[in-house]
């Protein structure tokens, strides 16, 4: 793919994610990059953040978090630059061995090929040449992470399949198989230097019940590094936008300034596949 680094107008890009702000932490820079030099993106939520934390009972109520979520995340994406926001509109699984787990609604529930075929169709009409999603963990084991993960990895692949759940698309879209497959990381080793530094700053760190050498990527997973820092301020400003689910005393917001900048300056990725004309090539390395 002969690509400008500067100019990524004939670029285009497929995100998935499983709840509104999701995309932000770890990818919010590399996705203003992208915005910013061009690329046509798609950003598809498969739920609505249902269940998520509301940092202030004034701006939503347990009923209608899901509509607030969802206007969040339409906000967040207009000061990113990306202009297709799209739902999946299951409702949020909660975390791991909670109720919510088994709600019917929830995107745990739904039906495998269901969430396949709906992200195939979405593809297939997209027509991308990277995908990014979650990684294998799912950053920290959360149950709709993963499934995202699975559902678009298999999407990924049956897109360009004609035959694949022949039954439950609408067969008006013509076969598509991307390029480029990413999975955002969260490494390791950079979870356990801000646990350490919050306990030398006394602050109880999220995830408390959680191994802190087993969330996130393996380190050894990280095939691609990018500096996103001329990114940096679209990217707080954007994840501003998830007001419900930013505690002004939560943990992340009581580390240093400095300290959270260094941390948002950097985004990693796994290259899970790189086909076609451009077998064995790193789309995302070659753009910075």
């Amino acid at each position: 793919m002969a690509l400008s680094p500067q100019d990524l107008t004939h670029l285009s890009v497929l995100a998935v994610f499983a709840h509104p702000d999701d995309e932000g932490f770890g990818f919010g820079g590399t996705l203003a990059m992208l915005a910013a030099r061009g690329a046509r993106i798609t950003l598809v939520c498969a739920t609505n953040g249902d269940v998520g934390e509301i940092s202030d009972p004034s701006l939503a109520t347990p009923e209608n978090l899901y509509q607030v979520r969802q206007e969040e995340l339409r906000r967040a994406m207009k000061v990113t630059g990306v202009q297709d926001v799209r739902f999946l509109g299951y409702r949020d699984s909660g975390m791991d061995g909670t109720p919510d787990n088994g709600h019917p609604r929830s995107l745990h529930q739904a039906p495998p090929d269901e969430v396949v075929a709906k992200l195939v169709e979405i593809i297939r009409e997209r027509r991308p040449e990277v995908v990014f999603t979650h990684d294998p963990t799912g950053g920290y084991g959360h149950p709709d992470h993963v499934t995202v993960h699975q559902r678009t990895v298999r999407a990924f692949e049956a897109a360009g399949d004609g035959d694949v759940l022949k039954g439950q698309l609408s067969g008006n879209l013509q076969s598509w198989t991307p390029q480029f497959l990413y999975y955002v990381c969260f490494p390791r080793r950079n979870f356990r230097k801000m646990w350490e530094r919050m306990a030398e700053l006394g602050i109880e760190p999220p995830f408390a019940s959680l191994e802190v050498d087993k969330i996130g990527s393996p380190d050894e997973a990280v095939s691609t590094t990018i500096d996103v820092s001329p990114y940096v301020e679209t990217k707080r400003a954007s994840l501003a936008c998830h007001r419900t689910q930013m505690n002004a005393n939560g943990p992340f917001s009581q580390l240093p300034e400095d300290m959270m900048r260094e941390i948002m300056s950097t985004e990693y990725f796994t290259l899970a596949v790189s086909q076609g004309d451009d077998a064995g090539s790193d789309l995302l390395a070659g753009l910075e």
